[in-house]
């Protein structure tokens, strides 16, 4: 595969220059609306502009982001441990550039070890699609490197993971944007004048619920499968260099790709799959993007027995299919994170409850008095910029791009997801020791009974060698 011809451009040039682009992205998932597909302009940047990509992890994900930055960008590089994938990215990107007329190259350079992709001087951009137990060493390299980073959530395996590409964050100054597009993506609401979530966290800051008291967030449960047997390696795929961090074990075919959300030495089940996008909304509606729970506790279902917070089985599945948390933060407030159950009876998605009212909202709607009196009692002017942190509201692309000009952090930044994963990884952490965990979100670390032995051995995992993440 040859590489894409691409000018010898500088990073400065593009930012001088910036973007005179599409109010939304090319590649446009669930949240992609007629009325926004509307708002679509057709124009590219020229060829001196534009920026050069990277993806690391050609799964379908990791091909949608970067679908996503084609009117901005080109593709320059592409890595992947399985040789069958960036093929397919190829393709999905021609196709992608053909439906929605989009001037882009993306006959990209082809590498097993992204290592190579973070030499090249050329490249801007690094998209990280891999894995979760995969996105914390490259991107933290690749900001070292000079990159910005956009990496898919959840971000981190680890509480310490997260304290670490922040630490790195904030030496060396990269745009780091994280894949959590519900902060600025949805069903429009007219009377609001936003896309669902955005609208749904404005309505809390202006105070239209009142003083909040509970957020019940449904995720749904892993899914549970029969014994897998090994089997031999495909030929395609470098399974040591797939495992990374994670221990050396043998080959079943429903431990890679997509599957691994549902083992917790890869990632960590619906609890952070799920919750990595709705407890974010939860923290961001609290106001809590720079702090978080006090006290979780919760009950769980696994599909195979535990001892000690780990699972005695290694041939199947092992997140939890069923499970019920609750987070209490200082001011009272408390966060329910659960499977949504039909005991429960709450769809997948986030209801926030206050002693003045109550919304619900998902990905196909947002619903609540609160809601319906926003005809005859609308929003302040400059609420929903307020609820965006300053920023004019866009896409979750385009919302990317405006930054990598301005060098502000992405309304999806990576402290605020951090702090989202924390309650995420505490909830977890909660559930496979089936115990109370007291947290002090100020330090960052456990406090209380066995404050010592849960923050050595729960907030951080051993590293296989060779697959270190640099401290």
């Amino acid at each position: 595969m040859k590489q894409a011809n691409h000018a010898d451009v500088s990073r400065r040039k593009f930012l001088s220059h910036g973007a005179k682009v599409a109010a939304l992205g090319a590649a446009v998932p669930y949240f992609f609306t007629g009325q926004q597909a509307a708002a679509i302009d057709d124009k590219s940047q020229s060829p001196s502009d534009r920026l050069r990509v990277a993806l690391i992890g050609c799964g379908g994900q990791g091909n949608w982001d970067t679908a996503r930055l084609l009117r901005w960008g080109d593709v320059i590089a592409l890595c992947d441990v399985d040789s069958k994938r960036p093929a397919a990215s190829m393709k999905f990107f021609g196709d992608t550039t053909q439906k929605y007329k989009i001037d882009a190259k993306f006959d990209a350079d082809v590498y097993e070890d992204y290592r190579h992709v973070l030499d090249r001087k050329d490249v801007d951009v690094v998209v990280i699609g891999t894995p979760d137990h995969w996105h914390t060493k490259p991107a933290i390299e690749a900001m070292q490197a000079g990159k910005d980073v956009y990496c898919e959530k959840p971000l981190t395996l680890t509480i310490d993971e997260g304290k670490q590409i922040r630490k790195v964050l904030e030496e060396t100054g990269r745009v780091f944007q994280v894949g959590t597009q519900q902060r600025s993506e949805g069903p429009f609401i007219k009377e609001a004048g936003a896309p669902t979530f955005l609208a749904a966290v404005a309505l809390c800051r202006e105070g239209r619920l009142g003083k909040i008291k509970k957020i019940s967030v449904a995720i749904g449960g892993a899914p549970s499968c029969p014994p897998q047997p090994v089997v031999e390696v495909p030929a395609n795929l470098n399974w040591d260099m797939w495992l990374g961090q994670a221990p050396l074990v043998d080959y079943r075919s429903l431990r890679c790709h997509y599957q691994f959300r549902w083992w917790y030495e890869y990632s960590g089940g619906k609890m952070t799959d799920w919750g990595a996008h709705h407890v974010d909304i939860a923290h961001w509606a609290l106001g809590a993007d720079d702090t978080g729970p006090v006290e979780v506790m919760g009950l769980a279902q696994h599909p195979v027995p535990f001892e000690n917070g780990y699972p005695l089985a290694d041939d199947r599945y092992n997140a939890a299919t069923a499970f019920h948390v609750v987070c209490k933060f200082k001011d009272g407030v408390e966060l329910h994170i659960h499977d949504g159950d039909s005991t429960r009876k709450l769809d997948n998605g986030v209801l926030i409850e206050g002693d003045k009212g109550r919304i619900f909202v998902n990905r196909g709607r947002l619903t609540g008095k609160p809601v319906e009196e926003l005809k005859d009692n609308p929003l302040p002017e400059g609420a929903i910029q307020r609820a965006y942190n300053g920023m004019e509201p866009t896409s979750h692309a385009k919302n990317f791009v405006d930054c990598l000009k301005s060098r502000r952090q992405p309304i999806s930044d990576m402290p605020s997801h951090h702090r989202a994963m924390t309650t995420c990884h505490l909830a977890n952490i909660a559930i496979r020791l089936g115990r109370k965990i007291q947290w002090d979100p100020a330090t960052e670390l456990v406090v209380g009974d066995d404050a010592e032995m849960l923050n050595e051995q729960w907030l951080k995992r051993e590293q296989r060698a060779g697959y270190e993440i640099p401290g």
